[in-house]
């Protein structure tokens, strides 16, 4: 969909970002340990996100490992923040509220998505209000996006109604976060 907005108008919002300082990590635990080790064999951090799990692509949702979850870990939340979209917050591009701490990870497409099922049933709303991966669009031109994956080790599965939210889902996890671990995958559209 942001494909289609000139590169001129990218490159004139290029100075607009939300920034690293607004993502759920920082802003909302940001003395939370991060001693989970959240990666992908698609793509190492701080690397450039594969186009096969943009909007430039099949748009499925990567694969995902972790490790080092602290002892007690009941449930994980995982949630995906856009730093570099041009809007006052990051945008968010999943909400997955209860994922079971094993196996260790997520396959591919694991998240369902545009056109894609998936196997994870506990998904809240993206910014688009949509229970699924919203694969990575940003504007041509609009330079970088750092997409953050963030993984959360929670105390006990959190009490949710269908379909959280950004805001409700921050609520729930307050007091409950054991630790927390982030992957950074880069995409732009030059």
């Amino acid at each position: 969909m942001l494909e289609k907005i000139p590169g001129v108008l990218g490159e004139a919002l290029s100075g607009l970002k939300a920034g690293l300082e607004k993502t759920t990590s920082r802003a909302d635990f940001p003395d939370v340990p991060e001693t989970v080790t959240l990666s992908s064999p698609a793509f190492a951090d701080g690397a450039n996100l594969p186009a096969r799990f943009t909007a430039d692509g099949a748009g499925v949702s990567p694969p995902l490992a972790w490790s080092g979850l602290p002892a007690g870990t009941a449930a994980l939340v995982l949630l995906v923040e856009d730093a570099g979209s041009p809007t006052p917050r990051p945008l968010v591009h999943l909400i997955a509220w209860s994922v079971p701490p094993e196996p260790a990870g997520l396959p591919e497409g694991a998240l369902p998505g545009p056109g894609h099922a998936g196997t994870v049933e506990a998904v809240g709303r993206n910014s688009f209000l949509r229970a699924e991966w919203l694969p990575p669009d940003p504007p041509t031109g609009h330079g970088p996006h750092p997409y953050l994956f963030q993984i959360y080790a929670l105390r006990q599965p959190l009490a949710l109604a269908e379909a959280p939210g950004r805001g409700a889902l921050i609520e729930a996890m307050r007091g409950q976060v054991l630790a927390k671990g982030i992957l950074t995958g880069v995409y732009h559209r030059p």
